[in-house]
């Protein structure tokens, strides 16, 4: 159902919004203010980042590629690409595409390429060989060399694999230009990559570079729809904060870096041992999150980081528990559990070192939280006490304004959408911020979804239940004071 159910979901909007008598929410115009308010704020967010990224994509991209390519053909110089490809519990006809798409890539280099692969079963091993000898073969006789290394470590986590593999390229002595390129098992890399991103490092000041994403999900059609507007919104973001040479993450399934920074004893060091020391949960070390870990290291010594919108990685991702909201909500405490966890830190940097909008768009991640949350809170307060005909006043509105953000978000994209969209993109903007809310109180809970590494607030002896008990106390009662808040605002208290 594609145009019939775009008819009839405009339908249902006018339906909804012509079956209200006349105001009846005049004794909470306050409230309806104040929401309003914060409302124009989020369309005004979300319009200068779409605009920005419009801006960013049609004229300060082209110009930047231009002048990147530019002076690394004046340079003559080929710099050598080192692929570091962690895998773990991944079905094996997911890491052999994964692996010949890395070759494929490799052999493409025109200035060399090694691949370091770190692995947990030896069954990867053989299946590594098999794609080499056989994309090796495709490649002829005159093929360049590719170095492989297999790093094989136990099964510790995902850190310890990047930590370890990082050393092992750190011993081959990389050259100052040369780019390490972090590959998560699960993501294919396009077989130009190596060639399409060397020219930007020519920037002395540029530290990593990462991509664009597309999703070939493996799930239902809802967990897919999910996977491929949250990839459409990632590259509009991407695109707006671009703009300002500094991404929000780097993120984990391929970014390319500079080897020569990558391979610091302190970059590894914090890729291996990150941690935070929260003033009521103690030293949390991170287990999950190394993306946000080395976006963190760069962003802290002033590196740019760019977005580039015109290389596509696929990630094929798979549903981690059998429903729908099941699997995004554990997924969604992992990624905004890794987000919360480092932006703190990141805001203590101040706007004069990170940039205004970078440290502003920082911000308003944490503050969007409540923001997000006080539209629904009021309209819920607004039906109970004072007229039940909001609600059909506010469903219709929501359904216009994420209809109209599907459009943009998809225009962007070249592509229509499936009704399924405005929904989902609801569902994402509440339940996240519900989520984020949950988790900004309980930043010791973190757990990967295939690996049984994991941290718990409350687990085991007297003082992980009374942190926990602690997290749940303060929690309830940020809510309350929301809550509270906009019935003070509308006049029921």
């Amino acid at each position: 159902m594609t145009l019939p159910g775009h008819i009839l979901y405009l339908l249902a909007i006018a339906a909804l919004a012509l079956c209200v008598p006349n105001s009846p929410f005049d004794n909470y115009s306050g409230a309806l203010i104040t929401v309003g308010t914060i409302g124009l704020w989020r369309y005004g967010w979300a319009a200068t980042n779409i605009v920005r990224a419009m801006y960013y994509q049609k004229v300060a991209y082209p110009r930047r590629r231009a002048a990147a390519e530019a002076e690394y053909q004046r340079r003559g110089k080929r710099n050598h690409a080192f692929f570091l490809v962690t895998t773990y519990k991944i079905p094996a006809e997911i890491s052999a595409r994964v692996y010949r798409s890395v070759f494929e890539a490799a052999y493409r280099a025109k200035g060399g390429a090694s691949v370091i692969a770190s692995i947990v079963d030896e069954s990867d091993r053989r299946l590594i060989r098999q794609v080499m000898t056989s994309v090796m073969a495709e490649q002829g006789a005159g093929a360049p060399a590719v170095h492989l290394q297999i790093d094989k470590i136990p099964g510790t986590g995902k850190r310890d694999a990047l930590a370890t593999s990082l050393r092992s390229i750190a011993a081959l002595n990389p050259g100052r230009d040369d780019v390490i390129l972090l590959v998560d098992g699960d993501s294919c890399v396009p077989v130009d990559v190596v060639d399409r991103s060397i020219p930007f490092f020519t920037d002395p000041a540029v530290g990593a570079v990462t991509t664009d994403e597309r999703s070939e999900t493996q799930g239902s059609r809802l967990f897919r729809d999910w996977f491929e507007l949250r990839f459409a919104q990632r590259h509009v973001m991407m695109s707006s904060m671009s703009l300002s040479e500094r991404v929000l993450t780097l993120t984990g399934r391929m970014s390319v870096f500079r080897a020569s920074l990558a391979t610091e004893t302190g970059f590894i060091d914090m890729v291996r041992n990150d941690y935070i020391d929260h003033w009521r949960l103690g030293r949390v070390q991170f287990l999950t999150g190394d993306d946000k870990s080395t976006w963190f290291w760069l962003l802290k010594r002033g590196y740019k980081m760019l977005y580039l919108p015109d290389l596509l990685t696929t990630a094929i991702e798979t549903q981690p528990k059998p429903g729908f909201f099941q699997s995004a909500g554990v997924l969604m405490i992992r990624w905004f559990g890794n987000m919360l966890r480092t932006n703190g830190r990141a805001l203590r940097l101040g706007p004069s070192r990170i940039g205004s909008f970078t440290w502003w768009s920082i911000l308003d991640q944490a503050v969007s939280i409540w923001t997000t949350l006080a539209g629904p809170a009021s309209v819920l307060l607004a039906a109970v006490f004072v007229s039940a005909w909001i609600l059909p006043v506010y469903l219709s509105w929501v359904m216009l304004t994420r209809y109209v953000a599907c459009t943009i978000i998809m225009g962007a994209r070249g592509r229509s959408f499936p009704i399924s969209y405005p929904f989902l993109l609801y569902f994402s903007q509440i339940g996240g911020a519900f989520i984020k809310s949950f988790v900004l109180f309980r930043l010791d809970r973190q757990k990967w979804t295939r690996q049984t590494t994991e941290g718990r607030g409350a687990a085991q002896g007297i003082a992980q239940r009374w942190r926990a008990a602690g997290s749940t106390h303060m929690h309830a009662l940020a809510v309350g004071w929301l809550v509270l808040g906009i019935a003070y605002i509308g006049g029921l208290i």
